[in-house]
């Protein structure tokens, strides 16, 4: 979480040509706890934000993070939704029926998964696939792969695919190569 707090001002970094970005931070965390920003052009009130966000156990909620990726692109197309973790705990069907709809609106998920655990990694492709996005794992000891997948993510949100390819390494081309023609 610390290091995505770090991280995020490099989004908006990379998309400023491309007419910027908004971003919505969702998260969940504890017994039943969900939270959801406004969209967000600022980098410097989103950090802030997620600096006042605290981690608590418990189960995954990513039903309610699709379902409300569901409801925000249905009141204003959303281009793209990222979810990094690293746990996966809930019937993978349910998930994947969201997946799809998020397709069928046009607002792929990018599932990154922090660790190796071959079931997350699974289900996480699953989701990834369904809604027409990419899957990516990433060590968490590496911020540079975050980095990366952050950057290339949100240089998509913003411009496109043609965005999306003319942004130069790997982690751009491995995303780009993941998404439907």
């Amino acid at each position: 979480w610390d290091r995505a707090c770090h991280l995020q001002a490099e989004m908006f970094a990379a998309t400023r040509d491309l007419g910027g970005l908004l971003v919505q931070l969702v998260y969940y965390r504890g017994h039943g706890e969900f939270a959801a920003t406004p969209f967000l052009a600022d980098a410097a009130e989103l950090t802030r934000r997620m600096a006042g966000v605290a981690c608590l156990g418990g189960m995954t909620q990513i039903g309610k993070v699709l379902r409300h990726a569901l409801a925000e692109t249905q009141r204003a197309r959303v281009q793209a939704v990222i979810f990094v973790g690293d746990a996966l705990e809930e019937p993978l069907d349910p998930l994947c029926d969201l997946a799809g709809q998020l397709r069928l609106h046009g607002t792929p998920l990018f599932a990154f998964q922090e660790g190796v655990q071959p079931e997350v990694a699974y289900g996480f492709r699953q989701l990834a696939q369904l809604s027409g996005g990419a899957y990516a794992p990433f060590d968490a000891a590496s911020g540079a792969a975050l980095r990366e997948l952050l950057r290339a993510v949100a240089v998509f949100a913003a411009g496109g695919r043609a965005a999306l390819a003319r942004l130069p390494g790997a982690t751009a081309a491995r995303i780009a190569g993941q998404l439907p023609a």
